[in-house]
């Protein structure tokens, strides 16, 4: 039947997109075009730093001592070996004598302190085999990450009588952001063709697989093209590469999953392509479009979150989520209205198939039968499992990114590393307090009383500026940089009474602000989620219990998650396997940061689970049956997309740098949890024993969905006249030998 013959029974939307596929295409690729070249150079222009909140009190004295005191405030090491001369040799004191004029006269260099000019022990090493010189960097992230680039190789390696190294914080951040390039491009040489094989099984046909692709290239491209124009206000993390490319593919690719499935089983009841596109769109589209706005919910409750680190998660989130569900509804269609059977071309699997092929889904629905028939076995079996799983994270310890993140083998982790086991003190893991309006009297009681605290080995300074009338004085502790009677100090330095400003910044202080700072934040986002993940859950199912199941579940969905964090990557279990150096703590942000990415992904499969529930729910009323069809329909195409999602999560885990490995690994698994556990064991348990009263909700609330809500039904009968009529049975079941 020609496809003129339906227009009327196609929608606004499916018209637009439709009506001329080809034009629809061509913009597409225009827009990708522009993306590519608007794109360009994003990587060179994203920071490396981004964990301090920027209001903070350790924030504002980091500043301001960079101003008045630079060499307070060192952020380039060079670290120098004697090569077994002594570091008080007359040729070594000479080299490196001449190493600090020379550094000092760089125009980016400032505050240049060495140990040859102070003979100071904190900056010789414990066997007199080597000594630092230490120096400012001025400027921004960027100007430092130039200045970097150009000083590093000119000192790196030997000078006459010693060898030189290059350390500091602004080295490190510098080797970051390398690492994290290099790793993205060999990432994405393992994920594609990796998830392109995946695809072909899933799909059989090789043209349905390349179509997930397309559509995630389009979000990646276009979303590289939004952090490139971001870059031009704001600060950029260099980690929301590694999210633009995993969640442009992941999502996708499960948006291209239910679309595409769709598509083909209405093909199979005999609707033309376009009515069969119609369809789609009206039904799993509206699931994409509700997926789509979850997961950017999710995302988006990081910019409550000051520090740029989480915030450009949520720039890069909400920028790929939103294109890649925009490519799934307009691109996608027009490619599926051109292609029409042709869908199902190039069946790759036909050599492997000894008979016909069988419904994957009845092993689904046989499951979903056990799983209500045991559901209180089932539930309590899983929630006490999770649970479990999740134990280590009740003894997580917070602490700050360092060196340690990179591979052991790095220059600047060598270097830092070195300075830790052979130096009496780091340069930069002190307490520092920034005295403002003290004078002399003021300042020396001051000192009197921070000297007296508990836990302070002693303090050095005041050290007074001569044009500003700042001072500021260094408090050494008895603990580590970062450990927890050091986090104390803090508080109790903050604490002593001053007549004048004091600001206590340090690493100590600085992860002290953090902790402070996440604390008073995290309530919002948390109640951004569930907020908007309440409300649109209803708005798709009219149930005010679903709602409720569908946050609990998918929070312990994530418990996996975070106790193999703690085990694994504080604790150091596997750090062999997978070339990692613990520290004894998880970087403070990244547990907001995974809980937002993961719990948003574990929604994209609720909502696909649920909108199937609900739509067969609508038609027969049959609560049990709807579970069970639910599940048969989405449980293969749910675990395919997870493991295809996993496979792109561990692909950026293989990364060299531990936060990196840390958020890819962590969110694979719980991935595979919520799809595996959670989804197929879980909510049908749930589902069967809240019964009938799953779907109640009080009459207002009812009205109110009535009028504003958008569920899948509708989308066989929608296309009723179509197609020549067939048995209510045909009508719920396509023939299974035309599914994957």
């Amino acid at each position: 039947m020609a496809d003129v013959n339906h227009d009327s029974e196609v929608g606004g939307w499916t018209r637009a997109v439709t009506a001329r596929p080809r034009l629809t295409l061509l913009l597409a690729l225009l827009f990708t075009a522009l993306a590519v070249v608007a794109g360009r150079g994003v990587a060179d222009r994203l920071a490396s730093g981004g964990w301090e909140a920027p209001d903070s009190e350790s924030s504002y004295a980091t500043a301001a001592l960079a101003d008045h005191f630079p060499a307070s405030q060192p952020n380039l090491v060079l670290l120098v070996d004697a090569k077994g001369a002594g570091v008080d040799s007359p040729a070594v004191a000479a080299q490196g004598q001449e190493l600090a004029r020379k550094l000092a006269a760089d125009p980016a260099v400032t505050g240049v302190t060495s140990y040859w000019g102070t003979h100071a022990p904190v900056l010789r090493a414990k066997d007199d085999g080597s000594a630092m010189i230490t120096a400012r960097l001025k400027g921004d992230d960027d100007a430092v990450a130039t200045a970097v680039k150009r000083i590093a190789p000119a000192y790196r390696g030997e000078h006459g009588p010693v060898d030189v190294s290059v350390g500091g914080s602004a080295a490190v951040r510098h080797e970051l952001q390398s690492t994290i390039q290099d790793d993205l491009v060999k990432a994405e040489m393992i994920a594609l063709p990796v998830t392109l094989i995946l695809l072909v099984m899933v799909f059989g046909s090789a043209i349905a697989a390349l179509l997930p692709l397309g559509v995630g290239i389009i979000a990646i491209l276009g979303t590289n093209a939004v952090l490139r124009a971001i870059t031009s206000f704001t600060d950029v993390s260099v980690f929301a590469q590694n999210l633009t490319t995993a969640l442009g593919l992941g999502l996708a690719i499960d948006y291209a999953l239910f679309i595409v499935r769709r598509f083909r089983e209405e093909l199979a009841t005999g609707l033309t392509p376009r009515a069969a596109v119609g369809v789609t769109l009206r039904t799993a589209g509206r699931t994409v479009l509700f997926s789509a706005l979850t997961v950017a919910a999710s995302l988006a409750a990081m910019l409550v979150f000051p520090q740029y680190f989480l915030r450009s998660f949520a720039y890069a989130g909400i920028a790929v989520v939103l294109l890649a569900a925009a490519a799934a509804l307009i691109a996608l269609p027009a490619c599926l209205v051109l292609l029409g059977d042709r869908v199902n071309a190039l069946d790759l699997r036909k050599a492997l198939r000894r008979r016909p092929a069988s419904d994957p889904g009845a092993g689904y629905a046989a499951f979903a039968r056990l799983v209500m028939r045991r559901a209180p076995l089932f539930a309590i079996g899983a929630v006490a499992g999770l649970l479990l799983l999740g134990l280590p994270f009740l003894q997580v310890r917070f602490g700050a990114a360092d060196d340690r993140q990179l591979p052991s083998a790095a220059e600047s982790h060598v270097v830092q590393q070195h300075i830790r086991q052979e130096f009496p003190g780091s340069p930069d893991g002190a307490i520092t307090v920034l005295a403002e309006g003290a004078d002399r009297s003021q300042l020396a009681g001051y000192e009197k009383r921070v000297a007296a605290l508990p836990g302070v080995v002693r303090v050095e300074g005041p050290v007074v500026a001569r044009d500003s009338g700042a001072a500021y004085m260094t408090v050494l502790s008895t603990s580590e940089a970062v450990d927890a009677g050091t986090q104390h100090l803090v508080g109790a330095i903050r604490a002593v009474p001053t007549d004048f400003k004091a600001s206590v910044t340090g690493q100590a202080a600085v992860l002290v602000d953090t902790k402070d700072t996440i604390g008073q934040r995290l309530p919002w986002a948390a109640g951004i989620i569930a907020l908007v993940t309440l409300l649109l859950v209803f708005l798709l199912t009219g149930s005010v219990i679903i709602p409720l199941q569908a946050v609990l579940l998918n929070a312990l969905s994530l418990t996996a998650m975070f106790g193999a964090v703690v085990w694994v990557f504080q604790d150091g279990h596997l750090s062999g396997l997978l070339g990692f150096t613990a520290t004894g703590s998880i970087e403070t942000t990244l547990p907001v940061l995974m809980f937002c990415v993961a719990f948003g992904l574990s929604m994209d499969y609720g909502v696909f689970l649920l909108s199937r529930i609900k739509e067969e729910y609508d038609r027969g009323g049959d609560h049990q049956a709807s579970i069970e069809f639910g599940l048969k329909r989405t449980g293969g195409l749910i675990t395919a997309a997870a493991v295809i999602l996993a496979v792109v999560m561990v692909a950026i885990g293989t990364s060299r740098v531990a936060n990196t490995k840390m958020l890819g690994l962590g969110i694979a698994l719980a991935v595979l949890m919520d799809a595996m556990v959670v989804r197929t064991l879980l909510v049908p348990a749930v589902m069967r024993l809240t019964g009938r009263a799953t779907w109640w909700a009080p009459p207002v609330l009812r009205r109110f969905h009535d009028r504003f809500g958008i569920s899948e039904g509708g989308g066989q009968e929608a296309a009723e006249g179509t197609k020549a009529p067939r048995s209510s049975r045909e009508r719920r079941d396509p023939e299974p030998a035309t599914r994957n």
